[in-house]
């Protein structure tokens, strides 16, 4: 009998962790662990699901054999970025992280600052996070228009975005990292944000074209707020943690306390259909 192998702190009794490599029918890699937790797929013959703890699978891809079936953790995370999301806009805006700059110097840096309220946001990207920033966000007033790559009732194509960004205030990122999205924001799309706009990144840091947005942000045009870059983790000496009004948070969206029950949830669910036979939840299509 095909053995599951997940990491420790799921509780899972259905896991098993020193067990032969070669009886495990079904992985679960640690939440953003280290090569090696994927290296050794290739050391599990008669794998048949791996599934991920994360919504993007990019890193994933080059380590699979044809016939694993790949998941990602669809709902594990949407709300939990979502809210980062939002954090991030609020806090751009509202100048909180020069708010906390100056606490250790007793400064009382009273300005007047950019409000959400009554602002035009575009969300390049419609899936769970991106749905999940959009509902958080109509409490505060805002003109939000939600934008993938193919039109869908309440969602825009992509090929509006060369009308839309001219108008947008904040244009968040919530896509996953694809041959279709790598590098979508770059120098063009940048230069197409209106000036003093807000870029804010929660989908993956290769989308964006890192030099290009180094560039932008240095002559201040556009203000900038990622939980994602590229490379990662940023090096202490990258031009981004100095730029004035650039906001960086450490790649956390989704890993907050909602993220254990959660992902137990998931994939004591994804096991038991596994074990009967029964078709997977958000099996991901490798094709694209």
């Amino acid at each position: 009998m095909l053995t599951v192998i997940a990491p420790s702190d799921l509780q899972l009794s259905d896991s098993h962790i020193d067990v032969d490599l070669g009886s495990v029918g079904f992985y679960v890699p640690p939440y953003m662990g280290p090569p090696s937790s994927l290296e050794v797929i290739a050391q599990m013959p008669n794998v048949e699901v791996v599934q991920l703890l994360t919504v993007g699978f990019d890193s994933v891809l080059k380590y699979l054999p044809d016939h694993v079936r790949l998941c990602n953790a669809v709902g594990v995370h949407d709300a939990s970025a979502a809210e980062l999301a939002v954090a991030l806009t609020l806090a751009s805006l509202r100048g909180i992280d020069d708010f906390a700059r100056a606490m250790p110097e007793g400064k009382w840096l009273h300005e007047r600052r950019d409000s959400l309220v009554d602002r035009s946001v575009v969300i390049v990207g419609a899936g769970g996070v991106g749905q999940g920033i959009a509902n958080r966000l109509v409490p505060f007033e805002v003109d939000v228009t939600l934008v993938a790559r193919t039109h869908r009732p309440g969602v825009l194509s992509r090929t509006e975005l060369p009308r839309l960004l001219p108008l947008a205030d904040i244009v968040i990122l919530a896509v996953p990292l694809t041959t279709h999205t790598a590098d979508l924001d770059d120098d063009a799309f940048l230069s197409q944000m209106r000036d003093g706009a807000l870029l804010v990144n929660m989908a993956r840091g290769g989308v964006v074209n890192t030099d290009a947005l180094v560039r932008h942000a240095q002559q201040g045009r556009i203000r900038v707020a990622l939980d994602v870059t590229d490379p990662e983790p940023l090096p202490p000496e990258h031009p981004l943690w100095r730029i004035p009004g650039v906001l960086i948070s450490p790649h956390v969206g989704g890993d907050t306390s909602a993220f254990l029950p959660r992902a137990k949830l998931l994939v004591e669910s994804q096991i038991g259909r596994w074990r009967s036979g029964d078709p997977l939840a958000h099996v991901v299509q490798r094709k694209n």
